[in-house]
């Protein structure tokens, strides 16, 4: 099988659009919640 570059470059296309969309689903996930949320408060803190 002959892979050309437009094949690859399609491939390459479709790893990245599923690697966003993990980490979208990741960064949204309820399990990660209370750790995103503990984080967004870290500057408020004082020393």
């Amino acid at each position: 099988m002959e892979t050309d570059v437009n094949m690859l470059r399609s491939l390459f296309t479709v790893v990245s659009f599923v690697s966003f969309v993990g980490v979208i689903v990741w960064a949204y996930s309820r399990k990660n919640s209370s750790d995103f949320e503990q984080a967004a408060h870290l500057p408020f803190e004082q020393d």
